[in-house]
C-alpha cells in the first residue's frame, strides 16, 4: 500500500462532542430501510462502535453494511462524504476501495476458468503476450495467490508512479509499461510476496481470455449479476455521482484533502469504486453462490502453498483468518484517501463492510468489532 500523499488545501479539525452530534445526526439520515433482521440494540451497538471510530481517528465519512442469513440486512452512511460542500456520506456513497477490488478480479478470472476460457496454470503470455518472458514461466494461480514474483510498489518511490499523480493509463498494456521490464522478486511459486502489480497482468490476462476490456467483463459478468448497480473504475476525470472526496491526516493531525491520484494503471487490484449497499450486494452474491460454482468458491478460499509446501494464508484474492473460532475470508485496502475492509463468514452465511474516506486508519479492526456485535463472537 502506497503513503498516502496530502496537498495544502482546505483544512478540518473535528471537535469531540460536534463531531460525535454530527455522525449521529448524519448516521440517522443515511440508513437504509434494510433493517428487517438486525435487532435494534445490535444496530446501536454498531452505531456507537463507529462513532467512536470516526472520533479517534478523525475519520470525515463511513459507509458500513451487514450481511444475515445471506441477505444485506443493514447499511448506513455516517459522517460526511464531502467536508468543503457539507455533504453526509450514505450507503449509496462511491469509496475508493483499494486492495478490496482484488477478490473482485479474482472473481472474475475464476469466472474464465470455470467457462473453459482460461486455464489458470498455463503461462501468462498465453493470454497476455504483452508482458515479456522471465527466467521462469509465471501461472495466473500463481499470480492470484501473489506467488507469480511480481514486484509491488517500490519503497522509495522509484519506477512507480507518483504519489500524487493524474497521468491516465489508456489501457492494461500501457499500465504493464510500469513493472514489466524489472527483475521477479523470488522465482514464481516459491514466495508469497504481496504485488497490486500483479493484479494488472491479471487483468491483462483477463482481457486476453475474455477478448472484452476489464471493465467491460466485471459490469457485465459480476456487477450486474449481483445488484452493484454503482461499483465502477476510480476514474479520476469523470465526474461520477455520489463519489466521496478523499482524506489525509497530516503530522499535526489536521484533516487534509488526500492526494491526487488516477488508479488506472491498477485497476485489477486497487482502483475501483464502490458503496457499502454494492459491496454487501457482493458478499451476499458469494454467498448464494450467484457468481461462482461451489467447488470453485472453495478453491479461492482454499490457502496456497509455496513451493516447499507452506501454507500462505492467502487464497485466490482473499485472505484466509482464522479468528473467533470462525473461518473468515476478507481483504482490506488502502491508498490515498481511502482505508476499506470487507470480511465474508459463510459457516454463518454473514458479513461485514466497512469504508472510510481517510486513508492509515485500521478500519480492518472496526469491521472485526461490527462483526462481533453481529454474531455475538467473544475474542
Amino acid at each position: 500500500m502506497k503513503r498516502a500523499a496530502c496537498l495544502n488545501n482546505r483544512n478540518w479539525r473535528p471537535f469531540p462532542i460536534l463531531f460525535l452530534l454530527l455522525v449521529y445526526l448524519t448516521a440517522a439520515s443515511g440508513a437504509v430501510a434494510q433493517q428487517r433482521s438486525l435487532a435494534p440494540e445490535k444496530r446501536a451497538e454498531i452505531e456507537k462502535a463507529i462513532s467512536s471510530f470516526m472520533s479517534a481517528n478523525s475519520v470525515p465519512g463511513i459507509g458500513a453494511a451487514v450481511v444475515l442469513d445471506g441477505e444485506p440486512v443493514w447499511s448506513a452512511g455516517f459522517g460526511m462524504a464531502d467536508l468543503e460542500n457539507s455533504s453526509p456520506a450514505t450507503p449509496s456513497t462511491l469509496f475508493r476501495l483499494g486492495s478490496i477490488s482484488k477478490p473482485i478480479t479474482a472473481v472474475a478470472i475464476l469466472q474464465l476458468n470455470e467457462r473453459g476460457k482460461l486455464d489458470l496454470d498455463t503461462p501468462v503470455q498465453k493470454y497476455c503476450p504483452a508482458f515479456p518472458q522471465k527466467d521462469s514461466p509465471i501461472t495466473t494461480r500463481e499470480l492470484l495467490g501473489h506467488l507469480g514474483g511480481i514486484r509491488h510498489y517500490n519503497l522509495d518511490g522509484k519506477g512507480d508512479i507518483p504519489e500524487d499523480s493524474a497521468r491516465h493509463f489508456a489501457s492494461m498494456e500501457e499500465s504493464l509499461q510500469i513493472f514489466a521490464g524489472d527483475p521477479l522478486v523470488a522465482k514464481p511459486g516459491t514466495k508469497f510476496a504481496y504485488s497490486t502489480y500483479g493484479y494488472t497482468l491479471l487483468g491483462c490476462v483477463l482481457e486476453g481470455a475474455a477478448s472484452q476490456k476489464y471493465v467491460d467483463y466485471v459490469r457485465e459478468n459480476i456487477f450486474k449479476p449481483a445488484g452493484m448497480a454503482q461499483t465502477q473504475a476510480d476514474d479520476f476525470f469523470a465526474v461520477i455521482p455520489h463519489r466521496s472526496r478523499w482524506y489525509h491526516k497530516d503530522k499535526a493531525g489536521l484533516v487534509r484533502n488526500a492526494g491526487v491520484l488516477d488508479s488506472s494503471y491498477k485497476i485489477p487490484g486497487g482502483g475501483l469504486i464502490s458503496s457499502a449497499d454494492d459491496m454487501a450486494q457482493f458478499e451476499a452474491a458469494i454467498l448464494a453462490d450467484k457468481l461462482l460454482q461451489r467447488p470453485t468458491r472453495d478453491l479461492m478460499w482454499t490457502s496456497e502453498k509455496t513451493a516447499d509446501g507452506k501454507m500462505t494464508g492467502y487464497g485466490l484474492g482473499w485472505g484466509l483468518v482464522e479468528k473467533f473460532g470462525l473461518h473468515i475470508f476478507a481483504h482490506t485496502g488502502g491508498q490515498q484517501g481511502t482505508s476499506t475492509a470487507f470480511a465474508v463468514v459463510p459457516e454463518r452465511r454473514a458479513g461485514v463492510v466497512v469504508l472510510a474516506n481517510m486513508d492509515n486508519v485500521d478500519s480492518g479492526s472496526l469491521a472485526d468489532e461490527i462483526l462481533k456485535i453481529v454474531l455475538d463472537l467473544k475474542d
